[in-house]
């Protein structure tokens, strides 16, 4: 029987109603009597590290998260973290890049009601996590939720209320999960050992693209941030008429030094600059990156991880086009 590790942050699943609303009480040992059957899968024990709203959630704490990992790796054979859904894919995507290669199962979910509610998804996203964890060919970092077993780099919440909330973005389901049956689709190669990370530069901001918005912004965005995401329209591009100077920002920006990627706001399909002008001739005259089939919670990730390791504008482009745990396939 595989021993597993329950790492407890907060959430929505450890939530109990307040005045002000929901708040996260439950710590992990309290939720985990909720299902008093999993036993008989496998064997678990618990750590608190936090018990936050994941609203909350930062990059100091998922460096907590890899410290609890690395701290335990050798004492277990895979892990679950319970974690709020508003950043959980944010945090899949950063332990993606901070634990490589993991030959273990690292295993996130949480729900979008409370475990103590009548009507919850709780406890069947949390069996099912487990059980995934408790697999022989399972390894790496994943979530799992509604039944769906989804890559790391690849999860993106779609749903706000229902429990269908995440989807995999440009790469399919590893796996499902249906009545206790675990189906697998994808089985990712095993490596010897993880590779693991401590640094990351959180420096990185996103800048979303609207009809109208004032180049100025994104000019003082790239002052106060080392890195910064474009999310442009479609497959991506700039504004090119005269009265827009975000040609000459982005430009200036690289030229003192900053990283600058452009993406999409569509979810699916990724971009590719080279189609229409309003990309092409940016692409062609700045060393600006381009995220392709990334989704942008990675790329923020990645960056923050990236630049944590090096400022080298070559090395940057190197690990940015490298391919991760899946997350660009370009």
């Amino acid at each position: 029987m595989k021993k597993i590790l329950m790492i407890g942050t907060g959430g929505t699943i450890a939530s109990k109603a307040t005045t002000g609303g929901l708040h996260p009480q439950l710590t992990s040992d309290e939720i985990l009597m909720y299902l008093p059957n999993i036993s008989k899968i496998c064997e678990v024990e618990t750590i608190q590290i936090c018990n936050l709203d994941s609203t909350n959630i930062s990059p100091d704490i998922w460096i907590l998260l890899v410290d609890t990992i690395r701290d335990n790796y050798d004492l277990y054979d895979g892990f679950v973290i319970c974690h709020g859904t508003d950043t959980m894919a944010y945090s899949a995507a950063a332990l993606s890049y901070l634990i490589q290669d993991s030959p273990k199962p690292i295993v996130l979910t949480g729900a979008q009601r409370p475990i103590n509610m009548e009507v919850t998804d709780s406890k069947t996203n949390l069996f099912d996590s487990f059980l995934y964890a408790s697999y022989d060919e399972a390894s790496g970092v994943q979530i799992v939720f509604n039944g769906k077993v989804i890559l790391g780099t690849r999860a993106r919440k779609t749903h706000s209320k229902s429990f269908q909330a995440f989807s995999s973005i440009n790469y399919p389901y590893l796996a499902v999960i249906q009545d206790g049956h675990l189906i697998q689709y994808i089985t990712q190669q095993k490596k010897a050992a993880p590779t693991y990370y401590d640094k990351l530069n959180a420096k990185v901001g996103l800048f979303k693209l609207t009809p109208g918005i004032d180049a100025d912004i994104l000019a003082y965005m790239l002052e106060k941030n080392d890195a910064i995401i474009i999310e442009s329209y479609g497959v991506g591009g700039i504004p090119s008429l005269p009265q827009y100077h975000y040609f000459d920002v982005i430009r200036d920006g690289i030229e003192k030094g900053k990283t600058v990627v452009m993406t999409t706001q569509v979810a699916n399909e990724g971009s590719d600059m080279t189609i229409y002008m309003v990309g092409h001739e940016l692409k062609n005259k700045v060393s600006i990156l381009e995220a392709y089939d990334m989704i942008t919670e990675a790329v923020v990730c990645k960056l923050m991880w990236i630049l944590g390791q090096t400022d080298d504008p070559d090395e940057i482009k190197k690990l940015f086009y490298a391919t991760i745990s899946n997350d660009i396939l370009y």
